[in-house]
């Protein structure tokens, strides 16, 4: 492949597709140069470091979700649009191995600063006060990227769970387990409970609360 022909989009796509084989700690400017067929300090004339090769990264991820945020309809209410958001915001981390590490890692990133200021300027539009929106959107985007980095780290390795004791654990947090439990009897799933956490954020805690006595 002729350097001449290397561009910053050449390079972004490459790197993408490089997180999809090996994750974030594979993406590595020998690695992605090897994939390009360059030498490693080609990339810099396009991209300076390996901070904004990910933050790079982050706005080639969010793009594919958001190519272009749009506001609510008229008729939509405000909560049901941002939990949408929050949704598409999920999947579009999911869509990568390490997407929400990436998220986290990239700095000013463009797209997320659209993401949230069409946020904000939404729930300003519906008269939330400016201070309120702010905490809104941002508990909303900072509860989704945590959430899923919980998911895309997975479950406990061997090693971790070796001489772990089960049923001592539940003996000593007995509120945690039934709580547990209880949620994921009737076949609910992880994506019920992200939304099911995002209305409490959004409605606050009377959007699914049974008796108060």
């Amino acid at each position: 492949m002729p350097e001449l022909a290397l561009d910053k989009q050449r390079i972004v796509t490459e790197a993408v597709a490089l997180l999809d084989a090996e994750g974030l700690d594979g993406v590595t400017t020998r690695k992605l140069a090897a994939r390009l067929g360059v030498q490693s300090p080609t990339l810099y004339w396009h991209i300076p470091n390996k901070a904004a090769l990910v933050t790079a990264i982050a706005e080639a991820i969010l793009e594919q979700q958001f190519p272009e945020p749009a506001s609510p309809a008229p008729e939509e209410r405000w909560q049901d649009w941002l939990i949408g958001l929050a949704e598409r915001l999920r999947r579009a981390l999911l869509a990568h191995p390490d997407g929400a590490r990436i998220i986290s890692a990239s700095q000013l990133s463009l797209k997320m600063a659209a993401i949230s200021e069409l946020a904000m300027s939404t729930l300003v539009e519906r008269g939330i006060p400016l201070r309120h929106a702010r905490l809104i959107v941002l508990t909303v985007l900072r509860f989704t990227v945590g959430y899923v980095l919980e998911e895309q780290a997975g479950p406990p390795d061997a090693d971790a769970l070796d001489g772990f004791d089960m049923a001592a654990y539940a003996a000593a947090y007995p509120t945690v387990m039934a709580g547990v439990t209880e949620y994921f009897q009737p076949g609910r799933t992880v994506d019920d409970l992200f939304r099911d956490c995002l209305e409490q954020i959004v409605h606050g805690p009377a959007a699914q609360s049974g008796p108060t006595s």
